[in-house]
């Protein structure tokens, strides 16, 4: 169990936890002179013989160092909210209150302090002050136990108390990856460098790679202590320290804030959809865009709050929220995080992240504030996927879910009507309902522009995909055109996609003219006549050749230079062949295996970079897969 003070400065939360566990606890040389905690400070201690150590930290109390505190209370399971009998509740009492209330630390007691300074009528009065403050929250109805560090009057008690909380702590989650937000950074003699935090989530063993910090660095954990005692593994909920090594890991790269994950969940944003509460105690309503603070984890960072269902929020209420973050950070959905004013002086409300890859169009969408409704449940994913998947028409990345979750994908239930899409830039899920209506409204854009171009075969692949204005990415449209060829809902004529059914033929007067043509172009090979030396009038010819190209019988490389389907497919083929050999294609490579100049060279590999088959990168060029040309033809 973790326990984290909370309370007014110089209520005496540091000589507590020293009443309880006979320990100093980590006071600095600036804390001693000054008389108060400035920084976290960290006790181990067996609250009975025989028992597991219980974890305490120990918070500053003064308002100047709320974001010390704030460190502290991340991942902490019971917050000892400390009250002074002589002072009763303070400010800061009121404030770290509503701190540990918005990061939803599931149990509390209070202790009040320094009993033998009044009388025990005082103790009562401010007994009703804090039954008062906790009315309207979630520890309504906390034990209250009155204390003395000095005569060691309830610390026993207070002691039990603890013992009996421990019982009912609640067992953090193993199946996720490793998460641990690091709250102090030091260098050890003969060890090397060391970080401690609570660890949120997953666990880690001696040897494992950690992604270390906003560049993801990676690092080897060479040793490790859990709740301050050596071992081989530590899990969530535990404080752990561990040493680490990398190549060029220097201590002044580590700070409080920095992250330490499994691999696979390494992924920094600076953009998150959160449900957000502001604090009943604002005198006003929040404004959208409004700069703050935000504390997630261990990091303080600032940014601002884009408001998604309105212009502002009332004090007291909730709302769906999105944080743009002037630097990167880590989170997935369910973190809770607090917001303060741009200065830092007060607790303004705070949330949990629903979406740590929110969106930045359409996040005020009715779909979109749909899927965040779902979010903003605490339903497990398989209960959640539903809901996300009816109001998505892109699908969703099954690798940004599992990190968005904190599931690795071999631990999910897909419910029924729920498909797993593969695509080139990997998985993605989609509600089978929305993939089958895709299929639908293409085949309906198809034969919509078979009315439109009655003359043509019909469009290629990037051609239909701007005209049927799908959302969906290049990859996920291929995969989609893919599954309706293989049902042969959709037939394809070189790289030209049709319904079935549709065919163009030519006239009888195009098709007399085009045989006496035909053996001109199959004699030139890959040097065709130009439109002037076909021996016909210009215009004409020019018509019927440019008909040919809409049907996929020609390609139209340079004004008035034609080349057939087949010979055009024999130059893809020799394309295809350089690309195995050698995958940057040069111009001079390409001119020399095909025997033509230089000039008519470049025009050929023009028209395949125009039509999709190669991509240009300065004077080089690469083939571009997802071609319809790009399957290796016959020679």
């Amino acid at each position: 169990m973790i326990v984290g003070t909370a309370g007014h400065i110089d209520h005496g939360k540091t000589s507590l936890l020293q009443a309880l566990t006979g320990q100093a606890g980590d006071r600095r040389r600036e804390e001693r002179e000054r008389g108060m905690t400035i920084d976290l400070g960290y006790l181990y201690a067996a609250l009975e013989p025989g028992a597991s150590l219980t974890g305490f930290i120990d918070v500053p109390g003064h308002e100047r160092f709320t974001h010390n505190m704030l460190a502290g209370a991340q991942g902490i399971d019971l917050v000892l909210l400390v009250v002074a009998a002589d002072d009763g509740v303070m400010p800061q009492t009121r404030e770290h209150l509503a701190i540990v209330e918005l990061l939803g630390i599931p149990r509390a007691l209070v202790a009040i302090t320094k009993g033998d300074r009044v009388d025990p009528a005082r103790v009562e009065q401010v007994r009703a002050q804090i039954e008062t403050l906790l009315a309207p929250g979630p520890f309504a109805g906390a034990p209250l136990l009155a204390v003395s560090s000095v005569t060691g009057e309830g610390v026993d008690t207070l002691r039990l108390a603890l013992l009996d909380a421990q019982k009912d702590v609640l067992q953090r989650s193993t199946l996720g990856g490793f998460r641990l937000p690091i709250d102090r950074a030091f260098s050890v003699a003969g060890a090397g460098i060391v970080v401690t935090g609570t660890a949120l989530s997953g666990q880690v063993a001696v040897g494992d790679t950690l992604w270390l910090g906003p560049q993801g660095k990676p690092v080897r954990v060479r040793g490790l202590h859990a709740q301050n005692q050596a071992a081989d593994s530590a899990t969530a909920g535990q404080r752990v320290a561990l040493n680490l090594s990398a190549e060029r890991l220097a201590l002044e790269q580590i700070h409080r804030g920095h992250w330490l994950l499994a691999e696979w969940l390494y992924a920094p944003t600076q953009r998150l959809d959160i449900e957000l509460r502001l604090l009943s105690s604002e005198a006003g309503p929040f404004e959208h865009f409004q700069p703050v603070h935000v504390h997630l984890g261990t990091q303080d960072v600032t940014g601002r709050v884009a408001l998604l269902e309105d212009s502002s929020l009332a004090p007291g209420e909730r709302m769906f929220a999105q944080l743009l973050l002037n630097v990167p950070v880590h989170a997935v959905k369910g973190d809770p995080l607090i917001l303060r004013d741009q200065s830092a002086q007060r607790t303004l409300g705070g949330g949990r992240v629903l979406d740590p890859s929110a969106p930045s169009r359409q996040r005020r969408s009715p779909e979109r504030l749909a899927q965040l409704k779902a979010l903003a449940s605490t339903n497990p994913l398989e209960e959640v996927l539903p809901a996300l998947l009816t109001n998505s028409d892109i699908g969703l990345d099954s690798q940004q879910l599992e990190r968005q979750f904190n599931r690795p994908r071999h631990t999910w239930d897909l419910p029924k009507g729920v498909r797993l899409i593969d695509t080139r830039q990997g998985p993605l899920l989609f509600s089978t309902q929305r993939w089958e209506a895709q299929k639908a409204s293409l085949l309906e854009h198809l034969a919509h522009f078979h009315q439109l171009e009655p003359d043509q075969m019909g469009p290629d692949r990037d051609r239909l995909r701007r005209f049927s204005g799908t959302a969906l990415d290049r990859a996920t449209f291929t995969r989609l055109i893919d599954e309706l060829l293989a049902s042969n809902a959709v037939a394809a004529s070189g790289p030209w996609l049709h319904l079935p059914d549709h065919q163009v033929r030519l006239s009888a007067e195009d098709q007399a003219l085009w045989q006496q043509l035909q053996p001109l172009f199959e004699q030139a090979g890959f040097d065709p006549p130009w439109v002037r030396d076909l021996g016909h009038d210009e215009a004409t010819v020019r018509l019927l050749l440019r008909k040919m190209a809409r049907l996929g019988l020609m390609h139209q490389v340079v004004r008035d230079l034609f080349y057939t389907d087949a010979m055009l497919r024999r130059l893809a083929a020799m394309l295809l062949q350089l690309a195995a050999q050698n995958e940057v294609i040069q111009v001079t490579a390409f001119r020399d295996a095909v025997g033509l100049g230089r000039k008519r060279s470049i025009q050929i590999l023009e028209y395949f970079d125009r039509i999709g088959l190669t991509r240009r990168f300065g004077d080089k060029r690469h083939v571009r897969l997802d071609s319809a040309l790009a399957a290796p033809q016959p020679l």
